[in-house]
């Protein structure tokens, strides 16, 4: 799974790893699908020339264990290396067991040939290939614009997902599919579609549809089919969040309700990046340069005494430290992203 692009976070040496690691996870799930097929070829192979070696010397004619593997093996594949034997049994085997394995060999191969354009078409049998290949990842169902943001949040922390979009025209379907993340394209209301996507190995699914009652369908059709599933749903109508939240246990979260805050204080004063709400206490994020009142004062001292947290300080020349440490001490000019209250905000930027 590659993760490049607009949600190309990995450096190339690590994007090189997990396409290997990619490629033996599909190698595995294929071995496994095909697993009925190697064993059925294997017992043919070791059944056969167990039973050429026992007739040959029933018949008078022993021959090595080796020899008779030799030439079971080349038998099966058409080209006996033994001459026509006279004893009714082992004519039986030498005509028998050709088409046999030929048979075997043939449903193999167009099985697998039928997964490899599966693969070139996108086609959900190849996406159940891929999501099978997983565990522990996350099921997106929804490819719109909240979707599409969810999977770049997951691809910076490294998490594999599969995302499921009942839309082969919805915006973002191509890019998904440009970088190598598995879509379906298929109804998420429909419950193969999260049993293609691995439901039963996934760490958790996002319900972030457009469709509320679709959302709710498929939290419940989650919960049925992976009972311990967390699950995540996007609803517009706030007041189904708190009963979704008590009654199917799952983390609802209302779009509208995540925004007006942010939109608000935003309207309130442009220098403000974003805004959040933590135990009904309105958090602003904000960046600043450091002047007179910021200068000269240590990150502890800052939360301690003025209610900041600085999330990084970039200096003039560059540099920058992200989460820095407790004595590091701000300079004249360092450019600042702080965290506060918005009453410490209030009283940094309105000191008097």
């Amino acid at each position: 799974m590659r993760y490049h692009g607009s949600l190309g976070f990995p450096m190339p040496h690590l994007a090189v790893r997990r396409s290997i690691v990619a490629q033996a996870r599909y190698l595995r799930v294929l071995l496994r699908r095909f697993r009925f097929t190697f064993l059925l070829l294997g017992g043919m192979w070791a059944g056969g020339s167990l039973l050429l070696w026992w007739l040959e010397a029933a018949e008078g004619t022993p021959i090595p264990l080796g020899q008779a593997f030799s030439a079971t093996y080349f038998l099966m594949l058409g080209q006996p290396t033994l001459a026509l034997p006279h004893g009714v049994a082992l004519q039986a085997l030498f005509m028998l067991l050709p088409p046999l394995a030929i048979v075997a060999v043939a449903d193999g191969l167009v099985r697998f040939a039928f997964l490899f354009f599966a693969r070139h078409r996108s086609d959900k049998e190849w996406f159940a290939v891929l999501a099978e290949s997983l565990s522990d990842h996350i099921i997106i169902c929804g490819a719109g614009r909240v979707g599409y943001r969810v999977l770049e949040q997951v691809a910076r922390l490294g998490i594999h997902a599969v995302v499921i979009e009942r839309r082969e025209d919805a915006p973002f379907v191509a890019a998904i599919r440009q970088e190598g993340v598995p879509i379906l394209v298929e109804d998420v209301r429909g419950t193969l579609a999260l049993e293609r996507a691995n439901v039963r190995h996934a760490r958790a699914v996002v319900c972030a549809t457009d469709d509320d009652l679709a959302n709710l369908n498929t939290a419940l059709d989650a919960r049925r089919l992976h009972p311990g599933i967390r699950i995540v749903m996007r609803l517009f109508d706030d007041d189904l969040v708190e009963k979704a939240r008590t009654m199917l246990g799952v983390d609802a979260f209302s779009t509208s309700a995540l925004a007006a805050p942010a939109i608000a204080v935003a309207a309130l004063d442009p220098a403000i990046c974003t805004s959040f709400e933590v135990g009904g206490v309105l958090r602003v994020v904000w960046e600043e340069e450091a002047g007179a009142s910021l200068a000269d004062r240590t990150v502890d001292r800052l939360r301690d005494q003025d209610d900041l947290l600085v999330l990084r300080i970039v200096h003039p020349d560059g540099s920058d430290a992200t989460d820095p440490r407790g004595d590091v001490r701000v300079s004249a000019g360092d450019r600042l992203t702080l965290q506060a209250t918005l009453d410490a905000y209030r009283r940094l930027r309105s000191p008097d």
